[in-house]
């Protein structure tokens, strides 16, 4: 595990398995948290209120200690801190750097805490943000588990793989995370103080990790993986770096352009990626077309998503806040500035962010590009997997369509129909009837009576499609299918299929 590079591990590292007793027999873990703190406290805490928090953990003995040092960054009494963290004695946790004196009291110089990444309980050790106290963020701050990190987490395909490669990993809570479905994992990263926490993250928690120092992908030149995940610097802006985790140093959307371009190299045959990006919307060029033009011409099946969009004032006023700095400073203010110029003399109207899923085949590109900016809950990481198998089908499909029509298909247990009425002159008139996937990313499609009629008749032991089409043209009336209906009712069932309304059996 240790750093490439390295000779031996840091005294933080060397430190990690007295102090994971200690977490350990404090119970300081995601379960135990939630159930000690309450909901109402919990919630507080991930508003970053502090009030709440404290004012129960006052009452929850050595557990409650740790809340106040590691969450809240309260100075705490020495005393207190040591009886916490026996066995780890406070001198050694201060020379290691996860804790500063002052005076007869102690702080956290570090961000301590647990996470259940779906595989039980780890620890994640980052530098400390300001939801707490407010601190200006320095050029190599480490990034701890943010809104974008959950995001991927949430989005990453768990199926059991070979070997993960976390591109950029920061605090390594992506590889931390990977560990649970993996045989192997790398990851990389170009900040030393990013690879140290990652080192010491992945010693907590016994995780045996190849950490590797390098930019972009010169660390793992040559090598592939079954499955590569990546929430890269990718902050829309002038190319600058003010702070490694979200600057890349290339202008606009180039770091999410070098990633889309590069990432299909590192994959396995069938191997899978999963990319946090961001691009941006111009009035003379469509997103899609934009994010398209990145990957290669051969060799990938690209499912881009997008989660959501915003304008350029909102979006550069978020990364401020996030560096921790007042958008009503001076300094602040003359970085909007520069950096709502830049976006205005590049004529970027939005800015789009979302997830990208790569599957390497032997084939040519194909790329579906869509919005899914509505609410849902479930994680897309299986609906990726899933849209890759439905992806094949489709290409199958498309090279030999009797295929199609000699298939039976049944209808997901999770599509309802829903028809909406407005009052009309005689009663009730109908504007449109639409199928609903319940599950997944809630996907609708508006779909007519004939349609409506096909589905019906989908049983998994019923009747192929084309005979379905015979059928249905039998009760409209016809002794025979019409080609043009037959082509149009096969084009709205590949669509419900790639959407997963209806499955081929």
């Amino acid at each position: 595990m240790p750093i490439h590079g390295s000779t031996t591990a840091s005294a933080l590292t060397a430190l990690c398995p007295d102090l994971r007793a200690a977490l350990t027999r404090v119970g300081y873990n995601a379960d135990t948290l939630l159930e000690v703190l309450g909901p109402e406290a919990h919630s507080a805490l991930g508003r970053g209120e502090p009030v709440p928090v404290r004012r129960v953990a006052r009452g929850a003995g050595q557990l409650g200690t740790l809340v106040r040092l590691l969450l809240l960054g309260d100075a705490v009494p020495e005393a207190e801190v040591a009886a916490a963290l026996a066995p780890v004695a406070v001198a050694d946790a201060i020379a290691a750097g996860l804790l500063s004196a002052e005076g007869g009291l102690v702080r956290a110089a570090l961000d301590l805490r647990p996470l259940d990444t779906g595989a039980g309980n780890r620890w994640i050790l980052s530098d400390l943000d300001d939801s707490m106290h407010r601190r200006e963020l320095t050029e190599d701050h480490v990034l701890g588990v943010g809104h974008a990190s959950l995001s991927l987490l949430r989005a990453t395909p768990t199926l059991p793989v070979g070997s993960v490669l976390d591109l950029g990993t920061g605090c390594g809570v992506q590889a931390v995370h990977a560990a649970g479905y993996a045989r192997s994992v790398t990851a990389t990263d170009i900040n030393p103080r990013a690879l140290w926490l990652a080192e010491a993250t992945a010693a907590l928690n016994e995780l045996d990790l190849e950490l590797l120092t390098g930019s972009w992908f010169e660390p793992v030149a040559g090598r592939r993986f079954d499955q590569v995940v990546a929430n890269p610097p990718f902050v829309v802006g002038p190319a600058r770096i003010e702070h490694t985790y979200r600057d890349s140093g290339l202008d606009l959307d180039g770091a999410s352009e070098l990633v889309l371009s590069r990432v299909p190299d590192l994959l396995a045959p069938g191997g899978t990626a999963a990319v946090l990006a961001a691009w941006i919307h111009t009035e003379d060029a469509d997103w899609r077309q934009r994010v398209s033009g990145w990957l290669p011409a051969y060799g990938v099946d690209a499912w881009v998503v997008q989660r959501d969009i915003a304008d350029p004032a909102l979006y550069v006023g978020t990364w401020l806040r996030d560096a921790g700095l007042d958008p009503r400073s001076p300094a602040a203010q003359e970085r909007v500035e520069d950096w709502l110029t830049a976006l205005d003399e590049a004529g970027v109207t939005g800015i789009g962010f979302g997830f990208v899923y790569l599957r390497a085949f032997d084939g040519p590109t194909e790329v579906l590009a869509e919005d899914l900016t509505h609410g849902f809950e479930d994680p897309l990481g299986a609906e990726a997997l899933a849209h890759f198998e439905r992806s094949a089908w489709l290409r199958a499909v498309a090279a030999d369509p009797a295929l199609a029509w000699r298939s039976r298909y049944r209808v997901d247990p999770a599509t309802a129909l829903e028809r909406v009425y407005l009052p009309g002159e005689e009663g009730w008139d109908q504007q449109v009837a639409r199928l609903h996937r319940g599950n997944g990313p809630r996907w609708q499609h508006e779909v007519d009576e004939s349609t409506i009629s096909l589905l019906a008749g989908m049983r998994s032991d019923g009747l192929p499609l084309y005979e379905l089409i015979e059928l249905l043209a039998l009760s409209q009336g016809s002794d025979e299918v019409d080609p043009e209906f037959a082509t149009a009712a096969l084009a709205v069932v590949t669509g419900l299929v790639r959407h997963g309304l209806v499955h081929p059996v």
